[in-house]
């Protein structure tokens, strides 16, 4: 059920009239379904931005080092969870008034700040002043939010204290030596990962939207795969030849196949009526996310290599990139466990997705064939499972659906 705040501080009414900035909530369907705001996809567009700069860190070289690859996991984290914060709040939560608008675009300048640190972390401050402007703007909505019911002061006590001490930790961090920062960040990052789950029996007793959260999440999905082709479009050269052409458009066919079975799976709504509170919905395209991150940086360099008439690609790249799919189709695997066990059928798609693409890029050391072999193998992975979840979600239909 949708909950939307009646009551809590705000502007003076001659001061949101002055700025243009009348108290309203966000507009529903026709059918009643919470869309995201034009604040919320204002949000986004920095966290493009963000994620751009996370990946560049990996850099041109095709043999990346495994603390390269940590270094760039952690960081995803980091950003994705700031944002996922945001979420979180907005689907209990949701009014669009003059204070809110204002301090959510504090969170952006924050956001901007955590965007220019990545580069430079852990020596430059940037980055955690700019999560603690983030997540202080958070923490100062749940205090807005905490007097307007029982049930907020609630589920605002859970965030307050297990954000909270996540908050302080990143501010001490500050004054920590550089070599010491990724340690504090990493104790804060566990207690505010922890936080949801600590406070499971209390969160769903106020469950999320459940059209809002999935649609929101999918839109980062979204955001994570165009960063994804983007690292695939800037590997092919200016004018390139057919060949050239020809390989970019087998690269593409991988995350044109991944963008269909998500949007497949997500349109089927099989998982509507079992949120709850969320948790293990958000926590999987984490990992998820980060897989096709990983795997689009790894897409960019494989077709670099072919045009440098490469004949051998590197180990730790083919490791990257079967990982890296292994991780999405694992993920969404667990996606479709939420909702029901697993039927052989639907093990024996997951098992030919994993051993396929396992093989192809353990034994393949050409590029070009590599890539063949690899989108061939995705795009069959892909029919199977959006066949199947197609059937599924017509037989989970309901009249309202």
């Amino acid at each position: 059920m949708r909950r939307v705040r009646t009551a809590a501080p705000h502007l003076p009414g001659w001061v949101a009239a002055w700025m243009g900035l009348g108290g309203q909530t966000p507009q529903a369907d026709e059918a009643g379904h919470r869309h995201a705001t034009w604040l919320e996809l204002f949000l986004d567009l920095i966290f493009v931005y963000a994620l751009a700069a996370v990946v560049r860190r990996l850099g041109d070289d095709p043999s990346p080092s495994p603390t390269a690859v940590l270094a760039v996991i952690g960081l995803f984290v980091v950003v994705q969870w700031a944002w996922m914060g945001q979420v979180y709040y907005d689907t209990r939560f949701d009014p669009d008034d003059a204070l809110h608008r204002l301090l959510v675009l504090v969170a952006l300048v924050g956001a901007g700040a955590m965007t220019l640190g990545v580069d430079e972390v852990p020596e430059s401050v940037l980055l955690p002043v700019g999560y603690l402007i983030v997540r202080g703007v958070l923490l100062l909505l749940y205090l807005r939010a905490r007097p307007t019911s029982a049930m907020a002061r609630m589920v605002t006590t859970v965030y307050l204290i297990g954000f909270g001490s996540g908050w302080l930790i990143w501010l001490a961090s500050l004054a920590a030596p550089t070599e010491l920062r990724p340690v504090l960040w990493v104790v804060a990052m566990v207690i505010e990962l922890a936080t949801p789950w600590v406070g499971v029996r209390w969160l769903n007793n106020w469950p999320v939207d459940n059209r809002h959260l999935p649609e929101r999440i999918g839109q980062f999905t979204i955001i994570v795969l165009g960063s994804a082709l983007a690292s695939l479009l800037f590997a092919v050269p200016d004018h390139p030849p057919p060949h050239m052409i020809l390989t970019a458009a087998m690269a593409f066919l991988i995350p044109a196949a991944v963008w269909w079975v998500y949007t497949t799976f997500v349109t089927t709504r099989l998982l509507q009526s079992r949120l709850r509170g969320g948790q293990a919905y958000s926590y999987l395209h984490i990992p998820l996310g980060g897989a096709l991150l990983l795997l689009g940086w790894a897409l960019g360099q494989v077709v670099r290599l072919v045009d440098d008439n490469a004949t051998h690609l590197p180990l730790e790249l083919r490791l990257l990139l079967g990982a890296s799919m292994v991780v999405w189709t694992a993920c969404g695997l667990a996606l479709y466990w939420l909702w029901t066990r697993p039927s052989a059928a639907r093990l024996a798609i997951a098992a030919y997705g994993v051993v396929s693409v396992s093989v192809i890029t353990t034994a393949v050391h050409r590029p070009r064939l590599m890539l063949a072999l690899l989108a061939a193998a995705v795009v069959g992975y892909a029919v199977l499972l959006s066949r199947r979840l197609a059937r599924a979600g017509e037989a989970n239909r309901t009249p309202e659906g």
